[in-house]
């Protein structure tokens, strides 16, 4: 999450992962939300990358790209995982 503090990445990450959560219907708890939040900020901001883009290092965009980058981590856990 660049350009965010410590604290601050972990209560955007806290929030997209526990969205995520909600729009992908799966049963995670706080820690595995943030997680979720936190790694799906720094997937999504490498796939953002691949295109030559990068999201503005500013609460709100990070906290778009975390969501977007849970709801892909948590479809790939479910498509390993085999539902």
């Amino acid at each position: 999450m660049e350009g965010l503090g410590w604290l601050a990445a972990i209560i955007v990450g806290g929030l997209a992962g526990w969205i995520a959560s909600m729009i992908m219907k799966a049963d995670t708890g706080l820690i595995l939300n943030i997680i979720l939040g936190i790694v799906g900020a720094v997937v999504g901001n490498f796939l953002l990358g691949l295109f030559g883009l990068s999201a503005d290092p500013t609460w709100i965009a990070q906290g778009f790209v975390g969501l977007i980058g849970a709801c892909i981590l948590i479809f790939a856990w479910r498509a390993i995982k085999g539902r």
